[in-house]
Formats: structure tokens, C-alpha cells, sequence
């Protein structure tokens, strides 16, 4: 019903987030529970600016338009679909630390769970709000 409507990609794009800030709540939570661990190796997880990206490329029109001849023949300017995007766990191997080979750091990490909490919050309390407007037009 809503799903070629400014609301329906708005609910939309706020569900994918929040798929986004669970996964990235659980890769936190892997985090501080390996604290300890020699060798382990953080993981963070990639998706906002991907998002943001692909948000910015449907609205960004090319200064001119290119003659295609052929359909093998590469765009100048080809919008990424923000449904396309996908949340992507990675692994940092780059930082060290401690002694042991272990790169977390939990101060950094209890930091970003509560930061990802409240965002979590504050995408909930959006559909939340987008959901009263629509009842409220409705009644």
C-alpha cells in the first residue's frame, strides 16, 4: 500500500537501519565479551555511509547526458538503489591494544553500545511518530 510513497521508504529505510544497529548491537556485545581474549580481533560493522551514499547518487544527475550506442558501453553516473545496501560486519586487524594481540578496547566499546542504544531509540521513537501522523490523518 505505501510502498511508492515518501512514507513507505521512509519506514523502509528506518527498518533496514535498525536491522543494521541490532547487528551491529550483537557484533558489540561479541566485543566486550572477548575483552580478554588473546588474539581477537574487534568487529565493526559498516552501514550508514553506504546508506547515506546510495541516498545521494539517486538525487545526483550528471552534468550532461552521455551518447550510449551500445548497451555494453559504461554510464557515466549509475545510482545505487539504497535497497541494494546491506549492513557488512568487518573485522579490524590493523589495531593492537594490548600485549596479547587483542584489540579491544572496552571503554571504546561501552561507549558504542550505548550510542548505538540510543540511535536504536531514537529510530524506534521515528516510526513510532511516523505511524501516529498516518492514524492521526486517518481518524
Amino acid at each position: 500500500m505505501f510502498e511508492n510513497t515518501g512514507f513507505g521508504r521512509q519506514i523502509d529505510i528506518l527498518q533496514r537501519s535498525m536491522d543494521a544497529s541490532l547487528l551491529r548491537q550483537n557484533v558489540i556485545a561479541n566485543n566486550i565479551a572477548n575483552a580478554n581474549t588473546p588474539n581477537f580481533k574487534r568487529g565493526e560493522v559498516n552501514f550508514e555511509s553506504r546508506l547515506a551514499y546510495a541516498l545521494e547518487s539517486e538525487s545526483r544527475r550528471p552534468r550532461f547526458q552521455e551518447a550510449l550506442t551500445d548497451e555494453n558501453h559504461i554510464r557515466f553516473h549509475e545510482p545505487l538503489d539504497y535497497r541494494d545496501v546491506r549492513p557488512r560486519r568487518v573485522t579490524d586487524f590493523l589495531s593492537t591494544a594490548e600485549n596479547n594481540g587483542n584489540n579491544v578496547d572496552i571503554e571504546v566499546e561501552s561507549m558504542n553500545q550505548l550510542n548505538n542504544q540510543l540511535a536504536y531509540q531514537m529510530m524506534t521513537r521515528s516510526v513510532a511518530d511516523a505511524f501516529q501522523r498516518i492514524n492521526l490523518v486517518l481518524r
